[in-house]
């Protein structure tokens, strides 16, 4: 699929066209208005095909409505958003900034992805009707209306997700384009849509103790393969965070890579071995793996856009299995505890052979004790909640305090690690000098490049010299990591290209230094930016790599403005970490009181 590049001449930096916001409010409400009448005519009985929807999705393990639509929605909006978010982000890498949300493709797969999330927790919560309860932890809402726990949050994080979009466009509006991942608005889109696997699992908890109640089971083998998936869903959906340095292009420090690597794995790997048993860790990476391959090759070899790459997490879920061949297991928060620690440690070390070898860029000496020190507290952090997600889901968690502990520890020791990744400063008074030769042609200009950094700029090992080239309006990101000459001189290893809309820059990363110089960057009359010529000769001093990387951003507005509209980024994060925690809570307290009142034995753990 061909796609033109977008003309930085006539794209917004602050926000899309007023026109393209009112025909998505239009839409949007549309949408929302049928959504309301359909719910209406079926809680009033004036539509049935809803009802028989349900129960056909279920017929054949008699498996409840307010669970089968909701599952079916979730599966098919998160493979959708998946790759229209990784569409979205090669387009960006290789193509720069957009018109609008209307103007990029990308962002009609992720606004149908997150919309039919919203769906599904909605028809959780509406399925149910003439005071019926869904599952024994179902939250009641009318004096006859009940919905699962579960269906709230995963309405919660599609609506999370949801609000993303348009606080997008305020925050471009206020701060310009900032063409990151991880900008705080990002951010919202991918959390709520990553998490909301974590509601699936437990919405098909809820159904899985409803069904047992009524003498029905589903078959232990579909069970396993179902669970298995949901949780190499929630393991994709915690990797969206990394997309940045999958696709080599890191706007930040390179010790957040293995931090989030361990977070990820450590929560869901050790969550789905104590939860279903044996061979379940190796299933959702073996799923991870599958389909972050087939979204790879859709985006890279048929859209023809930017390549990407993505972590192993197989060396991490076998060492998950091996632990659980011990005595351990029977003990989950001190198995979650060894599990994160060997996660944080040799499971590192196994992603490093495979990092190494396709990622763009090695993970060297300069990052590994202080990527360590971020990275095991995190990954024993989440290996402990991974444990306590798993209990929760068995309905044997451990007293309130201990469970509370736990999670605000793990919250906090990944605050401090993202605060410490977030540090990064630039060497003062440094500069490069750069002899270029032009190797290219008239119409697709490269050069080569001699570099010599100034005294003190980098040492024996850094974890980076590189040149980056993207958002030339080609598919594709250009790095060279170069060769190192002298004490300070290095040397290019490839062509790159310099001209037309590329920005083609040097990049330094050396402990905490993150700094970058500009070699070429383009004319931007929506910037009222002047063309930073690639001569062939120059000397040029370092800046933060945002400076260059996000172009765009603007800090005309006051500190606080900032300040508060990242708190409140910040604030609904932690509302959606509570939602989560106040939901598997509330059904294994459910499920522990119910059994303890019928003299039933404990639900059953999955654990040898």
């Amino acid at each position: 699929m061909f796609i033109s590049a977008a003309d930085p001449e006539s794209t917004p930096v602050g926000g899309a066209e007023l026109q393209q916001v009112v025909w998505l409010s239009v839409a949007a409400t549309v949408v929302t208005i049928v959504l309301l009448v359909v719910a209406w005519a079926h809680r009033t009985h004036r539509i049935e095909w809803f009802d028989r929807l349900g129960r056909r999705l279920g017929a054949r393990h008699d498996e409840p409505g307010w669970s089968t639509i909701p599952t079916m929605f979730v599966a098919s909006s998160l493979i959708v958003a998946l790759l229209g978010f990784m569409w979205d982000v090669s387009l960006h890498a290789g193509r720069g900034r957009d018109a609008g949300p209307l103007a990029n493709p990308a962002h009609y797969l992720i606004l149908y992805g997150l919309f039919a999330l919203f769906v599904a927790g909605m028809a959780a919560i509406v399925y149910p009707r003439d005071g019926e309860k869904p599952g024994v932890a179902a939250v009641r809402i009318t004096r006859h209306w009940y919905a699962p726990v579960s269906g709230i949050f995963i309405a919660a994080c599609g609506l999370y997700a949801l609000i993303g979009f348009p606080l997008d466009d305020v925050w471009h509006r206020l701060f310009g384009q900032d063409v990151t991942l991880w900008g705080p608005t990002h951010l919202m889109l991918i959390g709520g849509a990553g998490l909301s696997t974590a509601g699936i699992i437990l919405l098909n908890r809820e159904a899985e103790i409803a069904m047992r109640l009524r003498g029905k089971a589903v078959p232990t083998w579909l069970r396993t393969i179902m669970t298995s998936t949901a949780f190499g869903a929630l393991l994709i959906g915690l990797s969206v965070f990394q997309a940045e340095f999958d696709f080599g292009i890191a706007q930040f420090r390179m010790v957040f890579a293995p931090m989030m690597i361990v977070a990820a794995a450590g929560l869901t790997l050790v969550a789905a071995r104590l939860y279903i048993g044996p061979g379940a860790a190796i299933g959702a990476a073996i799923f991870f793996l599958l389909m972050r391959g087939i979204i790879s090759f859709i985006v890279t070899d048929v859209m023809g856009e930017a390549h990407h790459v993505f972590p192993l997490y197989l060396g991490s879920a076998v060492l998950v299995e091996l632990l659980a061949i011990s005595r351990l297991r029977n003990r989950p928060l001190a198995f979650g505890a060894v599990a994160g620690l060997l996660i944080g440690t040799v499971g590192l070390a196994i992603e490093k052979f495979w990092n190494d070898r396709v990622f763009q860029f090695p993970w060297s000496q300069d990052m590994w004790v202080e990527g360590l020190v971020m990275a095991v507290p995190v990954a024993i952090a989440a290996g402990l909640c991974g444990s306590l997600f798993a209990m929760g889901l068995q309905g044997r968690l451990p007293a309130k305090n201990v469970g509370r502990v736990i999670v605000t520890a793990s919250v906090v020791v990944l605050a401090a690690g993202v605060a410490n990744g977030l540090h990064a400063t630039v060497p003062k008074d440094a500069t490069a000098s750069f002899e270029l030769t032009q190797v290219g042609t008239t119409e697709e200009p490269a050069v080569s490049a001699q570099v010599t950094l100034s005294d003190g700029v980098v040492d024996d090992d850094p974890t980076w010299v590189q040149i980056t080239a993207w958002q030339g309006g080609g598919a594709g990101v250009v790095t060279d990591r170069l060769r190192r000459t002298g004490e300070n001189t290095f040397e290019s290893t490839k062509p790159v290209p310099v001209g037309g809309n590329w920005k083609t820059l040097l990049r330094v990363q050396d402990g905490r230094t993150l700094a970058a110089v500009p070699i070429f960057l383009p004319a931007d009359a929506p910037l009222k930016a002047k063309e930073v010529p690639a001569e062939a000769s120059f000397t040029r001093d370092f800046v933060p790599e945002i400076d260059i990387l996000q172009r765009e951003r603007t800090d005309e507005h006051p500190a606080w403005i900032w300040a508060a509209a990242n708190m409140v980024v910040l604030l609904c994060s932690l509302g959606i970490i509570l939602g989560i925690c106040v939901s598997v809570s509330r059904v294994a307290r459910s499920i522990e009181e119910h059994e303890a009142a019928d003299g039933a034995e404990r639900a059953p753990t999955l654990t040898s």
